[in-house]
């Protein structure tokens, strides 16, 4: 190759399908490059003209969260109401609703402020590269680098990095189906196409993109926002990806903000009208307002998230996405490799045999001779793991000099294996000077290109497939004059005989196996083994084989059989690259969440598209940058343990939004009904917000709260229907204690303006904090199911501090009055009637609901969230703080 470009050169803008129409070195000219690439001096000038290759950016500072917390209107009103209060006369009033709210502000900013540096922490951990040729060789870098004029390499799995004009192709196609909708891969070439389309460009690639097959060398056209995919990233904003539970919580919220505004609203005219001061009746309005609105419901969803990372991490499960722990919660079907998986993933030589089983080495040696890998002083390195395990057995040792080729051969050409012919050949001369061709690979394949197979081949064959072997087979022929072998030229060939190698079950993948089928995940097998193989390694660890398809029976189905199939079918084996897409795609269209994992080059395209992609440390760059989720061991036992952790967190959001539309929103109902009969205000506004800051501060502990086994055992489901009937259930036994509260505090009490304010504030926030201990499980509370510590400890925390409160040195300031013992026992009485009554109601209400149900997406939603998933590939975190900066890019 020439010379990088390194001079101060300045590419012409060139649309991308203007690039498709040109000549490829026309296209290099207008970008001021070669196919050697462009310089590091030149690539950093022109990264800092174009910007970096990123499609969004987004920086959370300090102010910046403080500014989405104080940016709440009714906070601002009733703060502004404040202010009004203070400046007429009432500065004890505003100033204790200025402290109170200034507490609120500071409880959500140090919560969300918390999460948002455990994201950054994690980005920062999160290096995508391309391979990008600079200074005139291939190298790494981080993909927000690249620029205009910057040529990359793109290989079978890899996401196109920016909107490329290809320069060479070798049987290259993408799956273009994030932009067109296309299912099937689009066919790439070099050749300059007139064409009035934006997309459908054969000589160009778009970002965002999947190579499915072949490979190709680009010059980088676009970058970031001005990409094809850059633009539809310009319509989702900065906004970042959302789950279908983060949507369904957004949603929620806008209602209790609805109904928020509607009370705000009634109450306010009410109280007007009966004559009350203006000031006081606006201020007390906004207070039911901030009460009823989820202001925590953000931060609760964040720490669930970041909590669960640091969990995960823990665990040895790192997540690219914090969303992705949802994700990997709603998992119902997972594809996996059987190789490091189900077996030890050690992979040993163990018999040379002829046609008939018999023991013999000549099947070893034209192995040894048919080999991909290199020998170096420290063993074989490249090739597949077969062809190390070779070179690696005494009887390598015992047959050749330790060559490769082995002595007396002399390698004249080389046809590398690949997926759709599952075969390796060489052409070879012999120390006798014969040449001959030597073919190696899957025996189906090998048998459908042999001539006279000895009869007793195929009962050899099965007998070790039977035994769990992974076989090889070896065939030989004369090839007098050829040189380079070609696909066409594996034909005619003699059996030689077959390699048997063993990868024995992991002692604990039966136990595995068991602990995702016990959580409701279907486990099934996707390798490029022999159906029989594969089939007995599940016997041998214990998982049921309902049915084995192989890549030759997928090819002949259509898309609705295949969808019909994938149910009853437990092993798809000898499948392609190509094959494993089509059977996870296909398998999401039925409506459920699939996970791949997958380790290979050959997995990448799979990990694309699934739900999730789950690779491990181990796997090859490719693999790893395709995933969402790497483990750091390849163990299925791990994957359940993470599965289950993103349906706690789930579990533990939903109990925040139970509460919310149960106890508090009865509260604060009850608060607004009260005053419509009361001559006085049921509570002061800084008694609400004091009232609501403690309730708050009580349910910061459910992101650590225990979870029920059943309810882990399901994937996570967010029903907005099962959550309003929730709400219309309890949120009116609520308000039914409320009043009885009313009704003992002035008919047998004779209470106070004060006393009655005191009272309700201690009985409300008592209820609405420990039912918490009822809500949060389908059980009998602490006899058949225990919360954490934390759990146990916080809400009773906040209730006694209620209760002390009346007769605290603070009581005058806060408008409270000290209350008699005979309301303390009535009130334990009242706590106990209650939580027994909605026990009693919330085993009825399960009774007469089935578990939530998550409806399935549609295809438009599955296609937008695979738009977001990709788009956040592409985008670009920093957090600042005054003592740090922590930057992180993302692919």
């Amino acid at each position: 190759m020439t010379q990088p470009i390194t001079n101060r050169a300045t590419p012409v803008a060139l649309a991308l399908s203007a690039a498709a129409q040109q000549p490829v070195a026309d296209v290099l000219i207008q970008l001021a490059s070669i196919e050697s690439g462009l310089g590091s001096g030149e690539a950093s000038r022109r990264l800092g003209e174009f910007g970096p290759n990123v499609l969004s950016s987004r920086t959370v500072t300090v102010f910046g969260v403080l500014w989405r917390q104080l940016r709440n209107p009714l906070l601002i009103l009733l703060l502004t109401a404040a202010a009004v209060s203070a400046a007429t006369g009432d500065t004890t009033d505003g100033g204790i609703i200025a402290a109170i709210v200034v507490l609120s502000v500071g409880l959500g900013f140090v919560n969300e402020y918390r999460s948002e540096v455990a994201v950054a922490a994690l980005h920062a951990n999160i290096r995508h590269e391309a391979l990008a040729w600079r200074d005139g060789t291939a190298q790494r870098i981080d993909v927000a680098s690249l620029v205009p004029g910057d040529v990359v390499t793109l290989r079978v799995g890899d996401l196109v990095p920016a909107d490329v004009r290809l320069i060479e192709a070798v049987q290259l196609e993408c799956d273009e189906a994030i932009l067109t909708g296309e299912s099937i891969a689009a066919i790439k070439t070099v050749e300059a196409t007139a064409t009035d389309s934006e997309v459908d460009l054969p000589s160009c690639a778009f970002m965002g993109t999947v190579v499915h097959q072949g490979s190709g060398r680009a010059v980088v056209v676009a970058t970031g926002s001005s990409t094809a995919f850059g633009k539809i990233a310009v319509g989702l904003g900065e906004k970042q990806a959302e789950t279908a539970f983060q949507a369904g919580l957004r949603g929620f919220s806008a209602l209790l903000v609805k109904v928020a505004a509607v009370l705000t609203i009634s109450i306010f005219v009410i109280n007007v009208a009966f004559s009350r001061p203006l000031l006081e009746a606006l201020l007390f309005s906004l207070a039911i307002a901030i009460g009823i609105t989820p202001q925590l419901l953000p931060a609760i969803v964040s720490v669930s998230l970041s909590t669960g990372s640091r969990q995960l991490a823990r665990q040895r499960v790192l997540v690219k996405r914090l969303v992705t722990i949802e994700d990997l919660g709603n998992i119902e079907v997972l594809f996996t490799d059987k190789t490091g998986t189900l077996t030890e993933g050690a992979i040993t030589f163990d018999r040379s045999l002829d046609p008939a089983g018999q023991p013999t080495d000549d099947p070893l040696g034209y192995g040894l001779v048919c080999n991909e890998s290199t020998l170096t002083a420290t063993g074989p390195v490249g090739g597949n793991a077969l062809d190390n395990a070779l070179w690696t057995g005494p009887a390598a040792t015992r047959i050749v000099s330790g060559a490769n080729p082995p002595a007396g051969y002399e390698r004249l050409g080389l046809l590398p294996f690949d997926h759709e012919r599952q075969l390796t050949s060489v052409v070879v001369r012999t120390a006798e000077g014969r040449t001959i061709l030597v073919t190696k690979g899957a025996p189906e394949a090998l048998f459908a290109r042999c001539i006279d197979i000895p009869a007793q081949a195929n009962a050899t064959l099965q007998s070790l497939f039977g035994e769990g072997s992974r076989v090889v087979a070896v065939a030989t022929r004369d090839a007098d004059g050829l040189t380079q072998p070609t696909a066409a030229d594996e034909r005619d060939l003699s059996l030689a005989g077959f390699l048997t190698f063993v990868d024995r079950p992991k002692a604990d993948a039966g136990e595995s196996i068991a602990k995702l089928n016990r959580i409701g995940i279907a486990v099934k097998i996707i390798t490029g083994d022999n159906g029989t193989v594969a089939s007995k390694v599940c016997q041998d660890i214990g998982l049921d084989v309902e049915a084995v398809l192989t890549g030759v029976e997928v090819d002949a189905l259509d898309d609705d059989a295949l969808a019909a199939a994938i149910p009853h079918t437990t092993v798809f084996a000898r499948v392609s690259p190509e094959q494993k897409s089509r059977i996870v795609k296909i398998a999401r269209r039925t409506g459920v969440d699939v996970a791949y994992m997958g380790d290979g080059v050959n997995d990448a395209v799979a990990l694309h598209a699934a739900d999730v992609g789950i690779s491990v440390e181990s796997a090859t760059d490719i693999a790893k940058d395709a995933a969402d989720i790497v483990l750091l061991d390849k163990d299925l036992g791990v994957l359940a343990d993470g599965v289950m952790e993103g349906r706690r967190i789930f579990a533990n959001t939903l109990k925040y939004v139970l509460m919310a539309t149960s106890s508090n929103f009865g509260n604060m109902f009850s608060a607004a009904g009260a005053s419509l009969f009361l001559t006085f205000l049921p509570m002061l506004p800084s008694q609400i917000l004091l009232n609501n800051l403690l309730y708050d501060v009580g349910q910061l502990a459910i992101p650590d709260d225990r979870v029920d086994d059943e309810v882990l055992a399901r994937p996570a489901a967010w029903d907005i229907s099962f959550v309003r009937k929730f709400m219309s259930v309890f949120g009116p036994i609520s308000s039914i204690f409320d009043f009885m509260t009313f009704f003992v505090m002035l008919v047998i009490l004779n209470a106070s303006h004060a006393e009655f304010r005191s009272g309700w504030f201690v009985e409300s926030l008592a209820t609405q904090t420990l039912v918490v201990f009822v809500i949060r499980t389908r059980r009998t509370p602490f006899f058949h199911s225990r919360p954490s510590r934390a759990m146990i400890i916080t809400p009773i925390t906040c209730a006694v501090i209620g209760a002390v409160l009346p007769f605290s040195p603070l009581a005058d300031t806060l408008g409270f009055t000290t209350l008699p013992i005979s309301f303390f026992l009535i009130l334990v009485g009242m706590i106990v009637t209650y939580l027994a009554l909605v026990e009693s109601a919330k085993h009825r209400f399960y009774a007469a609901q089935a578990h939530p149900h998550r409806a399935p997406l549609t295809h438009e939603q599955r296609h937008q969230r695979h738009v977001n998933r990709q788009v956040a590939r592409y985008a670009h975190h920093t957090v600042r703080t005054r003592s740090r900066h922590v930057r992180a890019g993302r692919r």
